[in-house]
């Protein structure tokens, strides 16, 4: 004798299976993507850490260049001044340009998990409504 026929309770059951299946498939796909944007994160965090690094060498290498010009300002000729204050000025250049790249990594960074944060709040909401 099967006592959910009985019961009644047959169509409820199957409704609470299909919900229990359809949640644990969407939060497979939800750990999915938090899994993808946690690999983007660290890459992201990777090239910072590239470009810190980088920066930082340039930067003493840029200080070193730029007193070197400095004192090459006073000597006798004023050839190797230009040559010296063009090497300083490149070098200030490539500083620039990877503090650039650094400052626009680190406003992406600011954005970790944002398309997990969007699902979970759009899943969240969907869950209050059907309560």
């Amino acid at each position: 004798m099967n006592w959910i026929s009985l019961l009644g309770i047959e169509g409820w059951i199957a409704r609470w299976r299909a919900n229990i299946i359809e949640g644990a498939i969407a939060a497979e796909d939800r750990i999915e993507l938090a899994c993808l944007e946690w690999a983007d994160e660290k890459r992201r965090v990777g090239m910072m850490v590239v470009f810190v690094v980088a920066l930082a060498g340039i930067t003493v290498v840029a200080l070193t260049m730029l007193s070197l010009a400095v004192i090459i300002q006073f000597w006798d000729s004023p050839k190797r001044a230009m040559v010296a204050w063009l090497l300083a000025g490149g070098w200030l250049l490539a500083w620039g340009i990877l503090l650039a790249a650094l400052i626009s990594v680190a406003k992406k960074a600011g954005n970790a998990f944002a398309l997990t944060r969007r699902e979970l709040a759009h899943d969240w909401r969907v869950i209050k409504e059907r309560l």
